[in-house]
C-alpha cells in the first residue's frame, strides 16, 4: 500500500490514455486515504518499553533502595515547615553585620587620611619616590629599576581571584593624562602612605575584606593589596578612580543636571566633537540616584529625546547610553539664541522641585558653547536670583576667547564654575571641577555620608574577564562601599576642598552566601535590590550576553528592575514594598522555568521581605509553597557520619560554605569537605561552621551509604549493559555520589557531573536541574530528558525521594542515571518492531508494524515537547513541532500539549541600526587626515599656552591625547545586539490525555500518527506517517523568541516612567559659609605674537581646506 504510493510518486506511469490516468490517481488517493497506523500496536510498545525502562533505571539508579532506607528512618526524622519570616530576619541581621564591618573598615581609612592631611605643609619642591604599579618590577635595558618602579613582591592569593598580590602594602596608579611628578600629586601620594597600616590592620580584623583604595582627587589612585598594573592595548592607563560610581555618590549628594548644547554653525568641527565628548563625560559621573535632560540649542529649543520633553529622566545605565547615542546624531546649524534654552532649562527644574519630582536635592545647568553673547542677567532675576539654588556650571569650547568673559560671569553669579575646553585632552580634567563645586557644602559640614554603589562588574582588574565562565552569571557582580575624605584646616574651610574617597569592594557572591542554598530548597532563592528598585542579586539575573564567542556585559546590566525578573508581580506589589524599606511577605503565582528556559514550571512562591539597616538595600527570599517549605531534620552520631562522609563516591557543595575557610588565611588551603571532615574531628576547632547543614550531611552520608555498596556489587556480580554509565543521587544538604559504571574511555557523557558541569551540579545560585526536575515529578516516577552538550548526546533520568513524619511528607533527594543513546535506540527498536509471524487477523491497519520501516517515523517526546529519540539523530533534543509541526500542531489542538508564553526582559535583539558620528572627516581619508593635523596642532599650541614644560615633554600626555582623539572621531557603530523585550511559547503535556491519533490532510495525501503515553513516565511515543510531507500545508513550531514591539508611544511612556523609589536620606546642596568666588577661569596667559598669528594662519588654512 505505502510502497504504491512509493511508486506513483517516484515513476512516471505507462498509459497514457486520459482514463487510464484518471483510474491510477483514484487508486493512489484511496491508498493513501486507507493508511492506518493500528494505535493498539503502538499502544503495546509504550507498554512493554515503560517495563524494560523502569527496570533498568530503578535497578542501575537504586532508588528503591534508597526509598526504602529512608522509610526505615522515618521514625526518628522530624519534619519542619520553615519560617519565612525568622529566616528572612535572621539572614538580614548577618548581611548587616557583614555590611556593617565594611563601613568600620571604610571609615578608619577616612580617619587616617584626614589626619595625615592636617598635620602635613604642603612642600612645593618635595622629591618622593613611591610604588607606581605600572612601573614596578621593570627593568630598563641595562638591568636597572625604571623610576618609580622597584622590586615589589607578588604572589598569587586565592582570596584575591588567584591574581598576583602584595598583602604587606599597597601601591599608585596615576592615569596616562595625570603627570605623575606633579608636585600636587607628589604630596597627596606623600599623605596617603599613612593608609598602609590601616589598609593592613583593616584586612588582618576582617579577613573578608577584598580590594580597598583611597581614590584622590589629584587623580591617583591607591589600591590595596598593591597589584601590577596593566595598561591597554595602546599602553595607556585609561582608568581613572575620579569617573567610577564609587567616587562620584561619595563626593557629591544626588543631582538634577540639565546639559544645555549650542548646535549653533559656529560649532562645527572640532568644537562640536569635543562638545559630544564633554556631553559624554558629564553624563558617565551621573547614577541612579541622579536625573538629567539634555537640550540642544541654536534659535530654537531642541530635546534630544523628544519624548523627555518637560522632564527629568532616572540617570540610570539604560537612559545615559540613550543619550550619548542620540548625542552622536547632533549635527550644526544656524544661529545661537541661548535665553529660551535657558528659560527652557529653568522651568524643568524649577516644576521638577515643586512637584517633589527628580532627585529634590541639588539642581544644575551644563552650559556647553563657544560663546555667549547676549544679556541673561533677566532670566537668572526670574528664575534663580537671589537664592541660586540652581548652579550653573559653563564649559567654553574651543581656542577663541572673546566670548569668556561672559561665559565665566554666568558661572560665578550662579555658584557654578568656568572652564575653558581647548582639547579633547582637556575634557575629563575640566568637567571633573563640578563634582568638587558640588561637594563643597558636605565638606564645610564635615558629613561623612557612607554611601554603596548599584551592582557593577569590575573587568579593571587583570583576569577578571576569565571569571566570566567559571562563576554564576548573577554573581560576577560586586558593590562598593565609599566615604568621602575632606581637608580638615582651618583656613580652606570655606573652600570645601574634597581630598578624595576611600572604599572597599564586596563581592555580592559572599553577601548571598550568608543566605544558605540548603535552607531555600530547589526552586527557593534570596535576593538584594537597591532603593531604585534596581537587582543587587537574583538567580534569574543574567548580566552578560554572547557576542560571538566573547561574553560581555550587556549595555543595561546593573539597570535591570526586580518588575523585569519578578514578572509576574504585575501589580509590582512587591517592588513597592521592597522598595520603601518595608518587612513583610507575599505570595504568587509563578511562571518559572528551567534549562535555559525551555522548560515551564508552574509554581507558587511565597516572598519575605525586609531592609538592611544604614544601607539602600532590602533583602527578599523565595520559598515554593510545598516541599520548598518543608524540610526534614535528621540526626547521627559524628563517628557514625565521618565514617561515611569520607566515601570515595561522595562529594558535597563545593561552593556552598558548610566551614568559613576565608576567615583565617590558614584555613583557605582547604576544600569545604576537607574543612568539614577537619572540625568534625577537632583537628580545626576555631573554623566557623554551620551545625545544622553539617548535622544534616552527616545523616545524608549514613542513610545514603548502602547505595554506595549495591552499586559496587552491581559492577562486581552483574554486566552492565553498555551504555549504561553513571548512576548518581544528591540531597537538599548538597551531598552527591556517584557511580561511574562506564569507564572515561568508553563514556559518551564525559563531562557529565564533572567539575566544569555547572548545570548539574549544587552551586551558589541553583539546584542541579536534574533535582530541580525530579522534585516537580510523581516521587518514584522517571523523569527523562536529553541533554546536548557541545554535540555531544545523551539521557538522564532522575526520580524523587521523600520521607514522611506525622503527615507531612519532605523531599529528601533525587537519585537518576545517565544513558547513553545508543542504549536507548537498541532497548526502543528492538521493541518497535512486529515481528514477519505476526498474527495480523484481527489488526485494522498496517501490519506487522516496525520502526524500522521507511514508511514510518518514530519519537520519543518528554513532556515538554523535545524528542528524546529519532531515527535520525540530528533531531534529538530539538523540539518536536520545529521537526514535525503538522503532529505538533495536532497535539496542541487535541489537548495534548498546552502552550505556555513566557517573557524575557533581560534579552538581546539584532538591531541593524547604526549611529554614525556626524563629524565629516571620517567621510573621506584626506578629511582625516587634515582634522587629525588640526587636532594635533591645537594641542601643541595649548600645551605651550599652558606654559608645562614638564608636561610638555611627558610623553604620556601624548599618548592620553591620541587615544581621545581616536575615541572620540572614530565612526561609532553601535552593537548589532540591543537590550529588548521578547515572547517566546514553552509547552507542558497534559498527562490526563493518555492517547491521541488522527489523519492530517495535506493536500495531495492525508497524514496518519498515533501518540501514547508511556506509562511511569514523562514520556510519548509518536508514531508517524512518513511520506506524507504536511511541510507546505503546517509550517514548523519554534520555541524561538519574539521581540516586543512597542508603538512610539508606548515606548516614550516606558522609557520616562517614574518607578516607585526610595530617595537617599542625605542631601547636601546648601551651606551658608561656601566660598562661591571661587569660579574658575585661567590665568593671564603670556604668549609670542608670532607663535599666536602663525597658529592663526595655519588653522586658517587648514579651515579653507576642510
Amino acid at each position: 500500500m505505502s510502497g504504491a504510493g512509493r511508486r506513483t510518486e517516484g515513476s512516471t506511469p505507462g498509459r497514457t490514455t486520459l482514463l487510464g490516468s484518471l483510474g491510477f490517481l483514484c487508486l493512489w488517493i484511496t491508498a493513501q486515504a486507507q493508511m492506518k497506523i493500528p494505535p493498539e500496536t503502538v499502544q503495546q510498545w509504550a507498554s512493554v518499553f515503560s517495563v524494560q525502562l523502569r527496570d533498568i533505571t530503578t535497578k542501575y539508579s537504586g532508588s528503591l533502595l534508597l526509598q526504602k532506607k529512608l522509610k526505615d528512618v522515618e521514625s526518628i526524622v522530624k519534619i519542619v515547615e520553615l519560617d519565612g519570616g525568622d529566616l528572612v530576619k535572621d539572614y538580614s541581621d548577618e548581611i548587616e553585620r557583614m555590611l556593617g564591618s565594611k563601613m568600620k573598615s571604610v571609615k578608619r581609612l577616612a580617619e587616617s587620611a584626614e589626619d595625615a592631611d592636617l598635620y602635613h605643609e604642603f612642600n612645593a619642591t618635595l622629591e618622593f619616590d613611591y610604588y607606581n604599579s605600572m612601573m614596578i618590577n621593570t627593568v630598563d635595558e641595562d638591568g636597572n629599576s625604571v623610576e618609580l618602579g622597584g622590586e615589589f613582591p607578588l604572589e598569587e592569593n586565592e582570596h584575591f581571584n588567584k591574581l598576583l598580590v602584595n598583602t604587606q602594602q599597597s601601591n599608585i596608579q596615576v592615569p596616562t593624562n595625570v603627570y605623575n611628578k606633579d608636585p600636587n600629586i607628589l604630596n597627596a601620594i606623600y599623605n596617603s602612605e599613612a593608609l598602609n597600616d590601616v589598609f593592613i590592620g583593616n584586612f588582618q580584623k576582617d579577613p573578608t575584606l577584598t580590594w580597598q583604595y583611597f581614590g584622590s582627587s589629584t587623580g591617583f589612585f591607591r589600591i590595596y593589596p598593591g597589584i601590577k598594573w596593566t595598561p591597554d592595548s595602546n599602553g595607556v592607563a585609561a582608568f581613572d578612580c575620579r569617573n567610577r560610581n564609587w567616587y562620584i555618590q561619595a563626593a557629591t549628594s544626588p543631582k538634577d543636571i540639565i546639559i544645555m548644547v549650542d548646535i549653533s554653525g559656529s560649532m562645527k568641527g572640532l568644537k562640536m566633537t569635543i562638545a559630544k565628548h564633554t556631553i559624554n563625560t558629564i553624563l558617565d559621573t551621573l547614577g541612579e540616584n541622579d536625573f538629567v535632560n539634555v537640550i540642544a540649542y541654536t534659535d530654537y529649543v531642541r530635546y534630544v529625546e523628544p519624548c523627555f520633553k518637560g522632564t527629568l529622566v532616572q540617570a540610570d545605565l539604560d537612559n545615559r547610553e540613550h543619550f550619548k547615542q542620540l548625542v552622536e546624531e547632533l549635527h550644526v546649524k544656524g544661529e545661537a539664541k541661548i535665553k529660551n534654552a535657558m528659560k527652557e532649562s529653568f522651568k524643568i527644574l524649577n516644576e521638577a522641585r515643586a512637584n517633589g519630582q527628580g532627585s529634590m536635592c541639588n539642581q544644575a545647568i551644563m552650559l556647553i558653547t563657544d560663546g555667549a553673547m547676549e544679556d541673561f542677567e533677566s532670566v537668572f532675576q526670574e528664575f534663580n536670583w537671589p537664592e541660586r539654588r540652581v548652579r550653573v556650571f559653563t564649559y567654553l569650547i574651543g581656542r577663541e576667547m572673546t566670548f569668556a568673559q561672559n561665559t565665566k560671569w554666568i558661572a560665578c553669579n550662579n555658584k557654578g564654575y568656568y572652564t575653558h575646553i581647548s582639547t579633547l585632552a582637556d575634557v575629563q580634567e575640566n568637567v571633573m571641577e563640578y563634582l568638587h563645586v558640588l561637594s563643597r557644602p558636605m565638606v564645610i559640614n564635615h558629613d561623612h555620608d557612607i554611601i554603596w554603589t548599584e551592582a557593577y562588574m569590575d573587568t579593571v582588574l587583570p583576569n577578571t574577564m576569565e571569571l566570566f565562565t567559571t562563576k554564576a552569571q548573577s554573581l560576577l557582580l560586586m558593590t562598593s562601599v565609599a566615604m568621602p575624605v575632606f581637608s580638615k584646616k582651618k583656613e580652606t574651610l570655606s573652600h570645601g576642598i574634597l581630598l578624595g574617597v576611600v572604599g572597599s569592594d564586596i563581592p555580592l557572591m559572599e553577601v548571598m552566601k550568608l543566605a544558605p542554598r540548603y535552607m531555600l530548597g530547589a526552586h527557593g532563592y534570596a535576593f538584594l535590590i537597591t532603593n531604585n528598585g534596581y537587582i543587587l542579586a537574583h538567580p534569574d539575573l543574567r548580566p552578560l550576553y554572547k557576542d560571538g564567542k566573547k561574553l560581555k556585559p550587556k549595555p543595561n546590566y546593573n539597570s535591570v528592575d526586580l518588575s523585569e525578573v519578578e514578572w509576574e508581580d504585575t501589580e509590582e506589589k512587591l517592588r513597592t514594598a521592597m522598595v520603601k524599606g518595608e518587612t513583610g511577605t507575599s505570595s504568587l503565582s509563578i511562571r518559572a522555568s528551567v534549562d535555559k528556559g525551555k522548560r515551564p514550571l508552574f509554581l507558587v512562591n511565597d516572598y519575605f521581605y525586609t531592609n538592611i539597616d544604614d544601607t539602600p538595600f532590602s533583602f527578599g527570599m523565595a520559598l515554593t509553597s510545598g516541599h520548598g517549605r518543608l524540610m526534614f531534620v535528621g540526626n547521627v552520631s559524628v563517628e557514625e557520619g565521618l565514617h561515611d562522609l569520607t566515601s570515595p563516591d561522595l562529594s558535597i557543595a563545593s561552593e556552598w560554605t558548610y566551614c568559613e575557610t576565608d576567615i583565617d588565611p590558614a584555613h583557605r588551603k582547604y576544600s569545604q569537605l576537607q574543612a568539614a571532615i577537619r572540625y568534625l574531628l577537632g583537628k580545626e576547632p576555631d573554623l566557623e561552621c554551620d551545625e545544622v547543614l553539617l548535622q544534616q550531611t552527616l545523616f545524608d552520608a549514613v542513610v545514603t551509604a548502602p547505595l554506595e555498596a549495591y552499586w559496587n556489587a552491581l559492577m562486581l556480580n552483574d554486566r552492565v549493559e553498555p551504555g549504561i554509565e553513571t548512576a548518581f543521587l544528591g540531597t537538599r544538604a548538597g551531598l552527591m555520589r556517584i557511580m561511574r559504571y562506564a569507564g572515561v574511555e568508553t563514556r559518551v557523557a564525559k563531562r557529565f557531573l564533572t567539575a566544569s558541569d555547572k548545570d548539574n551540579l549544587f552551586t551558589i545560585d541553583h539546584f542541579p536541574l536534574w533535582y530541580r526536575l525530579a522534585v516537580e515529578n510523581t516521587p518514584g516516577s522517571f523523569y527523562y530528558y536529553p541533554i546536548n552538550d557541545k554535540g555531544v548526546k545523551y539521557i538522564v533520568a532522575t526520580t524523587s525521594v521523600t520521607v514522611s513524619s506525622e503527615g507531612r511528607t519532605a523531599m529528601a533527594g533525587a537519585i537518576g542515571l545517565q544513558l547513553s543513546l545508543d542504549w536507548l535506540e537498541k532497548t526502543m527498536w528492538a521493541i518497535a518492531k512486529q515481528p514477519s509471524d505476526t498474527d495480523c487477523s484481527e489488526v485494522e491497519g498496517v501490519c506487522p508494524l516496525s520502526c524500522e520501516s521507511e514508511d514510518l517515523n518514530c519519537f520519543l517526546v518528554d513532556n515538554n515537547g523535545f524528542i528524546v529519540l529519532s531515527k535520525d539523530r540530528n533531531e534529538v533534543g530539538r523540539f518536536f513541532g520545529e521537526v514535525d509541526g503538522s503532529v505538533m500542531a495536532s497535539l496542541i489542538k487535541m489537548g495534548m500539549y498546552k502552550k505556555v508564553s513566557l517573557f524575557d526582559y533581560q534579552a538581546m535583539c539584532k538591531n541593524s541600526h547604526h549611529h554614525a558620528s556626524s563629524a565629516r572627516p571620517l567621510l573621506s581619508p584626506f578629511y582625516g587626515i587634515v582634522a587629525l593635523m588640526r587636532w594635533f596642532f591645537s594641542n601643541a599650541l595649548m600645551f605651550l599656552l599652558d606654559f608645562n614644560f614638564c608636561g610638555l615633554w611627558h610623553s604620556d600626555y601624548f599618548v592620553d591625547a591620541k587615544a581621545g582623539y581616536h575615541t572620540s572621531h572614530k565612526q561609532k557603530k553601535v552593537d548589532a545586539l540591543q537590550p529588548c523585550d521578547t515572547a517566546y511559547p514553552g509547552f507542558m503535556y497534559d498527562s490526563s490525555v493518555r492517547e491521541a491519533n488522527s489523519l492530517i490532510k495535506c493536500g495531495r495525501c492525508q497524514k496518519m500518527f498515533v501518540v501514547q503515553q508511556i506509562p511511569n513516565s514523562n514520556l510519548v511515543m509518536a508514531v508517524t506517517q512518513a511520506d506524507c510531507d504536511c511541510s507546505r500545508q503546517y509550517g514548523s513550531i519554534l520555541l524561538e523568541p519574539k521581540e516586543i514591539k512597542y508603538n512610539a508611544t508606548v515606548k516614550c511612556n516606558r522609557m520616562k516612567s517614574q518607578k516607585v523609589r526610595r530617595r537617599p536620606e542625605s542631601c547636601h546642596s546648601y551651606h551658608p559659609k561656601e566660598n562661591a568666588k571661587e569660579c574658575g577661569g585661567a590665568a593671564a596667559i603670556f604668549l609670542s605674537l608670532s607663535l599666536f598669528s602663525s597658529s592663526l594662519l595655519i588653522s586658517a588654512l587648514l579651515h579653507c581646506w576642510t
